[in-house]
């Protein structure tokens, strides 16, 4: 099996078009072209990492975070990032980096956090902007729920917790054959009308290739009609951060206790106790301090992230508990879910977990 199809099948589930602007996805080193051996998953592509993918047999490494992130202008082997890169080129060992792509889908690795929680009724916490868009098409009405039916096969017409969602409308369609044309039906240089259906459907915007090949190859006519429009509308799926509910509250004191054990913390830096039972839960894994302010605006009664800078603390105002739980213990999950994701597409091909543990923080007590 090539890279390519184990790439391909990651960015139907996080496309990177979704990633941040700042971002670096994508194959980082090596060629989608190479047969793979082997795959090893991984938080962090280290040196260490490497060296364990070559011993490992694995030619193929997927990363949540990029190990090159801004420019190189030198690659000497001066820092860890340069020998990382230097070792994988001189091994042909492909890195893959799949980041905030991931992180800004609902089930990606929010959902990993909100999974050793219990968390219901999630949704994300600050949704995307322009990633929904709506297909306006006419088709013949015989052929109308065919069409549909592609259309809504191709990943279109979900809205919210509902799917297959469109809007018909019957009316007539012109047209006039020129000659070269080979009409469905209707003769050529003359006038034909149609009974038509006029469809709305909604559907991601990082889908739009696949629903216009679904439209074409489903439609009748030899010249398909479809207009694309962009939505102001958000995805309650697509963004950053998530929020869900426990199914029972608990007191702070409680839930600090099960996030330490959930999450096998040696320690959790928060904010001052608000006195509040906790139900609503916001949370986002890594560095998530640009949503303390999304958070509050929900209601949440925590918000559980890494990272935070001392002054950022103040921000939650006496009205929201903040838990910075530590950029890798948020992340650590990570690794299980891609893995799980690789092995169900691809049950009998090597998809494998690191012995070399990556996080850079040690704790002294």
């Amino acid at each position: 099996m090539k890279i390519s199809a184990i790439i391909n099948h990651l960015e139907t589930i996080a496309p990177p078009t979704l990633k941040e602007t700042y971002d670096n996805v994508g194959l980082l080193t090596g060629n989608a072209n190479w047969e793979c051996s082997g795959i090893l998953c991984t938080l962090d592509s280290t040196p260490s990492i490497v060296e364990e993918a070559i011993q490992k047999k694995c030619n193929l490494i997927i990363a949540h975070h990029p190990i090159i992130f801004t420019g190189l202008k030198k690659i000497n082997g001066n820092n860890y990032v340069e020998k990382a890169i230097i070792s994988a080129i001189k091994n042909d060992i492909a890195i893959y980096a799949i980041h905030t792509n991931l992180d800004n889908i609902i089930v990606g690795v929010n959902s990993g956090i909100a999974n050793r929680l219990g968390l219901i009724d999630r949704t994300v916490l600050s949704a995307k902007e322009a990633t929904l868009k709506k297909i306006f098409t006419f088709v013949p009405v015989a052929f109308a729920e065919k069409i549909r039916t592609a259309i809504f096969d191709a990943g279109a017409g979900h809205i919210g917790n509902y799917s297959e969602c469109s809007f018909g409308v019957d009316g007539i369609g012109t047209y006039k054959a020129e000659e070269g044309a080979v009409p469905f039906t209707g003769k050529i240089g003359s006038l034909h009308t149609e009974q038509e259906t006029k469809l709305e459907i909604v559907f991601p915007a990082h889908l739009e290739k696949n629903i216009i090949k679904a439209l074409v190859n489903a439609h009748p006519y030899e010249e398909v009609a479809y207009d694309i429009l962009n939505l102001a509308n958000t995805n309650k799926a697509i963004g950053s951060g998530l929020i869900g509910y426990l199914p029972e509250s608990m007191t702070e004191a409680s839930f600090l206790a099960k996030l330490k054990e959930q999450f096998c913390l040696k320690l959790i830096r928060h904010t001052a106790f608000t006195g509040k039972p906790i139900k609503k839960v916001a949370l986002c894994g890594g560095a998530g301090s640009f949503l303390i302010s999304k958070a509050l605006a929900s209601n949440a009664d925590v918000f559980i992230t890494a990272d935070m800078k001392y002054h950022e603390f103040f921000d939650a105002n006496d009205e929201l508990l903040i838990c910075d739980i530590g950029h890798y213990e948020s992340e650590q999950f990570t690794i299980n879910q891609l893995a799980e994701i690789l092995q169900q597409k691809f049950p009998t091909f090597a998809v494998l977990k690191p012995n070399t543990q990556t996080n850079p923080v040690y704790y002294y007590f």
